[in-house]
Parts: structure tokens; C-alpha cells; sequence
């Protein structure tokens, strides 16, 4: 999934030459902590509903599989483009919100493999994703100069799956998982340094919390949609 970019204001170069200080620490934990609770909360609500037949039977097995299929597209546009004109408490409503109407749309795909692989996956790409934003965090290296090559890949990862909706290839849809977790790899460490370029240092802390929700976001979709790659490459299936 794609996240439009969002500017927050000038930095302050104080901002870029103070290094790994108490302050910047602070902030980057503070977007860790909201990932990682959108995650637990997608995750408890995906167990709760695909364990439960008669829940999934009323939520898929209708019109309303749609809506909930779309919704979370909804909340991302949403703090994608209207997160400077909401405040600091609304912008992490509308996140958990997200996380929990996220959990519902992976009910069903979950139900596909088994737990010890989906298990297995999660904790691979946890590995994953925790080495590339380490690296992003801690790199000297400009990561933006690859921002065009990695937006073609998610273009182009995104075209490809819509077109193999109607051909059903599994040939293409290894290609596609394969490019996706490159694609999503890359995006990680691009995403955790573009992120650690919005601090500044003592800033407003609606200002700050804004920031931090929709870094959590940008942190939470490259998080979710590795795993959903590797999934598909290495989950097993019922």
C-alpha cells in the first residue's frame, strides 16, 4: 500500500546534526510503540474473528465483506492527507481505528494458512523488518535517492496484482510476492530515515505526536505488507 508523502514544515538543522540524542530516541520509540500496538490490536482482532464461524459468516458472508475490505484504504487516506487538520488525540483514534478495521480484513486471509506458519512468517519478518529499520535509522547513506525506484516497484507491484485478479497465475504471483518483499525490504529502511529526518528537537508535542502517528502508520503498512509477501512465499495452506 502506498502512503502519500506528507510535509510537516522545515527541519531544523539541528535536527540533522545532533546524532542519536535522548531527544530523537524518545521520538523513534514513541512511533515503534504506536506500530507495534496497531499491529497487536490488528493481530488480537484477526484471532478473534477468524476463530469465531458464525462472526465471519456475518461479516463475509455478505456485502459487508466489501466494506470491510475497503475501509482500511478509507482511514489511510484519511491520515494520509488530513492529518494536519486534526488534532493529536483524533489523529491516534483514527490509527487504532485503522489498526482495528485492518484485523478484520486479514480475518479471512489468515484462515488460509496454518498457525504454526503464519506464526513462523510473522517472526521472519519481525527479523526482517527489525534489520532494515536499524539500518535506516543508524545508515550515513542518502536513502531518498532510491524513493523513485522504490515507488515504480510499488506501482508496478500494485498494477500486477490487479491484473492477476482476472488471470489467477500463480507463476505471476510468485514474481509479484518476490519483487514485494524487495520492494518492502527497501521501503523499511527508506521509510525509518525519512522518519528520523521529521524530528526536531523541541518541537510542539501535538506537532510531535502527529508525526509520530502517521510515521507509526508508514511503518505499520511496510510492516504488514512484507509479512502478507512472505506469506504468500512461505505460509502453508489449509
Amino acid at each position: 500500500m502506498a502512503e502519500p508523502q506528507v510535509r510537516f514544515g522545515a527541519l531544523g538543522s539541528s535536527a540533522t546534526s545532533a546524532g542519536i540524542d535522548e531527544g530523537l530516541r524518545a521520538y523513534m520509540l514513541r512511533v515503534y510503540n504506536y506500530m507495534a500496538g496497531g499491529l497487536a490490536i490488528s493481530g488480537l482482532v484477526a484471532y478473534f474473528v477468524s476463530s469465531n464461524e458464525a462472526l465471519m459468516a456475518s461479516l463475509f458472508g455478505s456485502g459487508l465483506g466489501l466494506v470491510i475490505a475497503l475501509a482500511p484504504f478509507a482511514f489511510i487516506l484519511v491520515l494520509s492527507f488530513g492529518i494536519q487538520r486534526v488534532s493529536p488525540a483524533t489523529a491516534q483514534m483514527l490509527f487504532w481505528a485503522f489498526a482495528a478495521t485492518m484485523g478484520l480484513s486479514l480475518a479471512p486471509i489468515l484462515l488460509m494458512y496454518t498457525g504454526a506458519s503464519v506464526a513462523r512468517v510473522f517472526f521472519t519478518t519481525a527479523a526482517t523488518f527489525g534489520a532494515m529499520s536499524l539500518y535506516g535509522y543508524t545508515t550515513k547513506r542518502n536513502l531518498a535517492q532510491f524513493s523513485s525506484f522504490l515507488m515504480m516497484g510499488l506501482i508496478g507491484i500494485v498494477l500486477a496484482s490487479i491484473v492477476n485478479i482476472f488471470l489467477g497465475s500463480t507463476g505471476l504471483g510468485f514474481v509479484i510476492s518476490v519483487v514485494g518483499v524487495l520492494v518492502f525490504v527497501g521501503l523499511t529502511a527508506h521509510d525509518t530515515q525519512m522518519i528520523r529526518e521529521w524530528y526536531v528537537e523541541g518541537e510542539d508535542s501535538g506537532q510531535a505526536t502527529k508525526k509520530a502517528v502517521y510515521g507509526a502508520l508508514s511503518l505499520y503498512l511496510d510492516f504488514l505488507n512484507l509479512f502478507m509477501m512472505l506469506l504468500r512465499l512461505f505460509g502453508e495452506r489449509r
